[in-house]
């Protein structure tokens, strides 16, 4: 389930970094590479999982918390550089004094 999360999440994010994100003042496209990672990570997994006889995918509530948990790290973490880029220059607003 984690697979299918990460790429529903990085499917989304390229979605909105290529029609909404023309000057990258949000750095979408910093979230859309993120997600696909992931998303190349998971599959890695279930490959190896695959070549373990085990099952592809794994349909666990665990699995599905761990996908959701792996959304809100990366959202968090997009926020932390959105935040230090400072897009909209709100939290170094300086004042002339002149």
């Amino acid at each position: 389930m984690c697979l299918i999360l990460t790429c529903f999440a990085a499917v989304a994010a390229s979605i909105l970094w290529y029609f909404k994100d023309e000057k990258n003042l949000y750095k979408l496209g910093t979230l859309a590479l993120m997600y696909w990672g992931a998303c190349l990570m998971w599959f890695v997994d279930c490959f190896f999982a695959l070549m373990q006889e085990e099952a592809f995918l794994d349909l666990s509530l665990n699995d599905t918390l761990l996908g959701i948990l792996i959304i809100l790290c990366g959202v968090l973490m997009w926020f932390a550089i959105l935040i230090y880029n400072d897009p909209r220059k709100v939290l170094n607003h300086k004042k002339n004094f002149a």
